[in-house]
């Protein structure tokens, strides 16, 4: 097990992963990013693991990208990127559970997440035009997505942080919790996922996903057709 990322099952079919360098906010460095990427490729095709709950070692969540570690230009920044990138591909649900600060490359790792629980504590931010630099992650994609152009051009114009609620109310987050609240919810709701039919699960994420991507018409279509091919695998009875 490797020491920057810890992995436990806390329950049948769900994996908790928890960022673990504490020290440096449990920003991503070389080894983290390696060790979080090898995982969820694991994660991805083992049939035991249903769900993931991302979360990180107090106090933050993931104070975004170790420049330390990625200072060189010749850096594989690249794998950064494509950990951020293949997280809502791995077709099963994955929880992101902030407990801290999630910033700039921290926001990106929890918004790749199916949704996300924050604890009262959770501060937001994008502070890639005040390092001056641009987010090659989906930042300015999926945050208007999430929470509207205009409060996402608040966010990644100014770079100032946004609290719990706020990102509540904006639409970035599901629930705020007390902070020792915030595990054991995620872990419940984990567990009522795990507990239904994987397949099932995963035709409906991707509906959900599918749909996100396109126009309601689109969506419409596509739902139809999933429904149809669960129909015709005769997985289950279906009502009309």
């Amino acid at each position: 097990m490797s020491d920057v990322l810890v992995q436990e099952a806390p329950s049948e079919g769900v994996l908790l992963l928890t960022l673990n360098r504490p020290a440096q906010r449990n920003a991503l460095d070389l080894e983290l990013t390696t060790a979080l990427q090898a995982t969820l490729n694991r994660f991805k095709d083992a049939p035991e693991w249903r769900v993931a709950v991302l979360t990180g070692a107090p106090p933050a969540f993931c104070a975004g990208l170790d420049l330390k570690s990625f200072s060189a230009p010749e850096s594989p920044r690249y794998k950064v990127t494509a950990l951020i990138t293949s997280l809502p591909y791995l077709g099963k649900p994955i929880i992101a559970a902030v407990n801290g600060a999630a910033y700039t490359g921290g926001l990106e790792l929890a918004l790749g997440c199916d949704f996300i629980l924050a604890s009262e504590q959770a501060r937001f931010a994008d502070t890639h035009a005040k390092i001056g630099a641009l987010s090659g992650s989906g930042m300015g994609s999926r945050l208007p997505h999430a929470v509207g152009t205009r409060f996402a051009k608040q966010m990644m114009l100014s770079c100032a942080p946004i609290d719990a609620i706020t990102a509540l109310r904006a639409g970035l987050v599901n629930e705020v919790l007390a902070p020792e609240a915030l595990l054991p919810r995620a872990l419940q709701l984990a567990g009522l996922i795990a507990s239904h039919d994987p397949g099932l699960v995963q035709i409906a994420k991707t509906v959900l996903d599918q749909g996100a991507e396109t126009t309601l018409r689109e969506a419409l279509i596509y739902e139809q057709f999933a429904l149809a091919k669960r129909k015709n695998e005769g997985a289950m009875t279906w009502k009309t």
